[in-house]
């Protein structure tokens, strides 16, 4: 097969997935805020901070956030052949290998989660995803045997990767294994964005990159931020709800973007690490609160595998921040854990 570019899969949103977006038209546009946009992870960021700025000011702003973002790509992007991660992957051995101290805290981080969700989280899923056509290299829609999701997991499973973060060092238990930041490096991104927003000066101040985010202080009217959670809707973009937030880190999943369908049955891009298949339940999207959006980036997929009852119970679990939207006969139905409510009316005040 001929591989081309790979498209988002379902084409009704050439944009993908911006579940959460600011909420554009509510607040007065004045002259007293920083913005700038651009591109990075095969997406865009947005950048808004309130304060007054220079033009010189925000071309260096962004000209550096620019260049710290183009690194990211660089340690964890499986598009780009020379990135970290795809050295990695492509390196078929068993020993120990040094890796930057970014790439071992990112990892560090989404073998926790792996760990908290018993595997439902798993950044090993990539030869999955990539059977499945949701990987770097575009694939017809077609669904594999189950002869080829069984011969494919045998090279699945967080549990045989091994980091020492002393020595900054990984170990594969599987040469075969592939790692996959896709679901976590988003956040990861507007984590560091906002770290160095914040070592220029700056507390106030909204980053965003392809719907994961993250909010500091207050707007440019001196109010919390206003964010949007999208309505889950293939056919039209609309509002679901309003949340006011404060430094906070917000990240959203769903089954209703990326997707593809075949003999009358819709795929998901989510795909389940112990089944190799892509989930079918009735939670549509989730978003989490959190103080890290790598943090909240990652337990939103790992709610999306888990669906609502199980997702929930893990949320309450561990005492998170999250909002269900599920999927019933007359509309969508909300299922809110008190962590969220007290973020939303705590801050709201």
């Amino acid at each position: 097969m001929n591989k081309i570019p790979k498209p988002v899969k379902n084409s009704l949103f050439l944009t993908g997935f911006f579940i959460l977006f600011v909420l554009a038209g509510c607040e007065s546009q004045t002259n007293s805020a920083l913005v700038f946009s651009g591109e990075t992870m095969g997406t865009t960021y947005q950048i808004k901070i309130s304060s007054k700025s220079t033009k010189e000011e925000t071309e260096n702003l962004k000209l550096g956030v620019d260049e710290l973002l183009v690194g990211i790509n660089q340690t964890f992007s499986t598009y780009i052949a020379s990135s970290e991660v795809s050295v990695v992957n492509n390196r078929k051995n068993t020993g120990v290998n040094q890796q930057s101290s970014a790439f071992i805290g990112l990892l560090k981080e989404a073998l926790r989660i792996s760990d908290l969700t018993s595997g439902s989280y798993d950044v090993t899923i990539g030869p999955v995803v990539n059977l499945w056509g949701f990987g770097p290299d575009f694939k017809e829609d077609d669904v594999p045997s189950k002869q080829e999701i069984t011969d494919i997991l045998n090279n699945v499973g967080y549990t045989k990767l091994v980091i020492d973060s002393e020595n900054q060092t990984v170990k594969k238990l599987n040469p075969n294994l592939y790692i996959d930041f896709s679901s976590i490096a988003k956040g990861y991104g507007v984590d560091e964005v906002a770290k160095y927003i914040e070592s220029k000066g700056y507390s106030d101040y909204m980053v965003e990159i392809g719907g994961e985010m993250k909010v500091s202080g207050t707007n440019e009217q001196g109010m919390k931020w206003r964010i949007a959670v999208e309505k889950p809707d293939t056919t039209v973009r609309s509002i679901h709800r309003v949340i006011n937030v404060s430094n906070t880190a917000i990240a959203t999943s769903g089954d209703y973007r990326n997707f593809f369908e075949k003999d009358g049955v819709k795929y998901s891009h989510t795909i389940n690490p112990t089944t190799g298949k892509p989930v079918q339940h009735e939670l549509m999207a989730v978003t989490v609160l959190a103080k890290k959006s790598m943090t909240a980036d990652a337990w939103a997929t790992a709610f999306m595998v888990l669906g609502d009852k199980k997702g929930y119970d893990l949320a309450m679990e561990n005492k998170l921040a999250v909002l269900f939207l599920i999927k019933e006969a007359d509309g969508i139905k909300e299922v809110i854990t008190p962590q969220f409510n007290e973020i939303i009316e705590e801050q709201s005040l």
